[in-house]
Order: structure tokens, then sequence, then C-alpha cells
């Protein structure tokens, strides 16, 4: 069964309050129910996304982030994450960015773009802009675009990036140091046995976005291929 449960999601808010090894080890049998009941979501996911898009990811289970935390360098000690979590990462070739999923109670979304592109590329994104914007702001314009993701999201710079006019008509979005793209979903839809589904349709209205980017990293400035 590929279907997220209301249970799925009582553990999760158990867990939040009771954020401590002990308690976790004593419901170690029911995490790990849980934690098969997300790689059975995510495989479905991963099956319905290769559909329409080339994966590297090669499992669901492989997509999962670990429940556990990285405390050693964050103020907050609590061991565990009290969502689940996973992404799944398009062929670097030919196809750039990459899928996340967020499970919570109250706050599950999809989510997808390029979040932490190389100095490299990102210089390159901003020359592709600064000269032609035009395939980037035809999608953002675009009423498929707005009425499923709103707006395009992502840490900016507060100032122009350096070499670049603070006065070009694109700045906005050459100002851009992220290009991400998000949808939630109601505790309702979650519960859906064809949640997943609507999952990867959300990633595929992602990919005009993503062909766009894509576009622009793999052609020089006078669009030759760099591939």
């Amino acid at each position: 069964m590929s279907t997220i449960s209301k249970q799925n999601f009582k553990f999760l808010d158990e867990l939040s309050a009771n954020n401590n090894r002990p308690w976790f080890e004593q419901n170690k049998k029911r995490y790990e129910l849980y934690h098969e009941e997300m790689i059975a979501f995510a495989d479905a996911l991963l099956n319905e996304v290769n559909k329409f898009d080339v994966i590297e990811t090669p499992t669901g289970k492989k997509s999962l982030h670990r429940i556990y935390r990285d405390i050693r360098f964050s103020k907050d000690k609590t061991p565990y994450k009290t969502h689940w979590g996973g992404g799944f990462k398009r062929a670097e070739a030919t196809r750039r960015g990459g899928f996340y999923y967020h499970i919570e109670r109250g706050n599950a979304f999809v989510g997808g773009g390029f979040w932490s592109p190389s100095k490299e590329d990102l210089l390159h994104i901003r020359k592709q802009i600064e000269m032609d914007a035009k395939p980037l702001r035809k999608v953002l314009k675009s009423k498929a675009f707005k009425d499923y993701f709103g707006s395009l999201e992502g840490d900016t710079l507060k100032n122009a990036p350096k070499g670049f006019d603070k006065e070009h008509a694109d700045i906005d979005l050459l100002n851009h140091k992220q290009f991400i793209i998000w949808h939630k979903f109601t505790n309702k839809e979650v519960h859906d046995k064809n949640f997943y589904k609507e999952v990867a349709k959300g990633f595929k209205k992602m990919l005009p976005l993503f062909d766009v980017i894509t576009d622009y990293l793999t052609t020089d400035l006078n669009g030759r291929s760099l591939l």
C-alpha cells in the first residue's frame, strides 16, 4: 500500500512531543512500520515520476532522508526530525534540478528547483538571464505556474551581484541565489490513496522551469551546446 495513514501523522505528533532517545527506542517498532509505509509511498511516486522524467535516484527508499538529525552544529539538540522528507535527483548531464517532498501534519508540500547551484553555474545562469530573460519570464508569468506555485522563491541578494548592472530590467531575477518553487497540500489530500500521483503531477508541473534553466546551463551565450 502506498497510502500515508492518519496513524503515521499520529506517530509524528507524538514524536514531536517526546523528541528524545528513550521514547524513540520504546516506539522503534512503530517507527519501522511507518518508515515502511513511506518507502512504499516513495516507490510508487518514483514509478510515476519515471514516466515523464529521467531520475538517477534508484529507489524510493534511497530518496528518503534519515529521520536522525545532525545536531553537531545546531543549537537545537533534539535528535529526530518530526516529518518525513525525501528527494529525487534528475539526470545531471541533460536535466538539472531536483524534486523534494515533505510530509507533515499541516505542512505537506512538494518543492523543487535549484537549491544550491555552484558558483560557476549561478554565474552562468545570471549571464544567460542578463542576455535574455524572456524564456524564464514566460514560465513565471504563465497562468499554470502562478495558479499552482505562485511565484519564484529562494534566497536573494540585497544588492546587485558583482559585475551586473543594478538598473538592469531583470535585476529581480539576477539577484536570485536559488531558484525554488513549491506547492502545499492539505492533510486530507495527503491521506488520499492516490496522493503519490498528485505529488508526481506537482513535480511534472515544475518541468517548464527546469527546462529553461537547464537550457541556460547547457548552452553558451551564443546558444551553442556545452554538452
